[in-house]
């Protein structure tokens, strides 16, 4: 068999491997999907972007401090609910999890990043979330390689595969401290 033959062979073995070890449609998200910020509830488009490593929430008035020999992180979050066209504006504090550094054409940015919790599917994801102003963005919500490799598969070529459906019965995926690459 030549190198032509070899090589389609090849790559009709490689799809049919591929088809048969693919997730149930359950597992597939599109690279925009809903999401909701929980415990609140609030529905928000996601972009799913594999070129991330840490998601990353829009917040506003940013602000670490101390509290109890700790640091912390207080913020606002303004979203606008997708499904009611409210808008949640609130004033949280989370834990200062870690500061990111992230490099870009505009030189060097340190951001915190605090624990969250996502709905995505019928599960809810406690993950790293880099806290930014992304009110020019598109998406208030990009999730990371992190968070997606958690979720399961990635169709970039579709959109809203999901809805987030997580009641009290929902199952909740811890973060792994482990999973602290930077």
């Amino acid at each position: 068999m030549g190198f032509v033959g070899k090589t389609l062979l090849g790559g009709v073995l490689a799809g049919t491997l591929v088809s048969s070890v693919m997730a149930s449609d359950d597992d597939v998200f599109g690279w925009v999907e809903n999401a909701t910020i929980e415990p609140w509830g609030i529905m928000v488009k996601a972009k799913l972007d594999s070129g991330a490593l840490t998601s990353s929430l829009d917040a506003r008035d940013i602000e670490t401090f101390e509290k109890d020999g700790e640091d912390w992180v207080r913020f606002r979050l303004k979203l606008e609910d997708q499904e009611s066209g409210e808008e949640f504006s609130d004033r949280l504090e989370r834990p200062l999890y870690r500061e990111q550094t992230v490099r870009g054409a505009g030189g060097r940015d340190e951001r915190p990043v605090v624990l969250m919790e996502v709905c995505m599917g019928d599960t809810i994801y406690e993950e790293q979330f880099s806290l930014r102003d992304r009110e020019e963005m598109l998406y208030p919500l990009l999730l990371g390689r992190r968070t997606i490799s958690h979720l399961g598969l990635l169709d970039v070529r579709n959109t809203f595969l999901q809805e987030p459906q997580c009641g009290d019965d929902a199952k909740v995926v811890h973060h792994d401290p482990e999973d602290n690459q930077s």
